[in-house]
């Protein structure tokens, strides 16, 4: 059975709330934006996705 330790190392379990990315179509990069104002926070400059956040459609 898995066990979620060492406790206190500052890791992420499941996804990152308030947040999700987008792909842009004219750079073909994901943008993350913060869910609760809709600001764009960071664009992924190596390609693929940002880990843990949700996608929006």
């Amino acid at each position: 059975m898995a066990k979620n330790t060492p406790i206190g190392d500052n890791a992420r379990k499941g996804a990152v709330k308030q947040r999700s990315q987008v792909l842009n179509p004219k750079t073909n990069l994901y943008v993350k934006r913060n869910a609760g104002n809709g600001q764009f926070m960071d664009v992924k400059t190596t390609g693929g996705k940002f880990k843990g956040v949700r996608k929006e459609k």
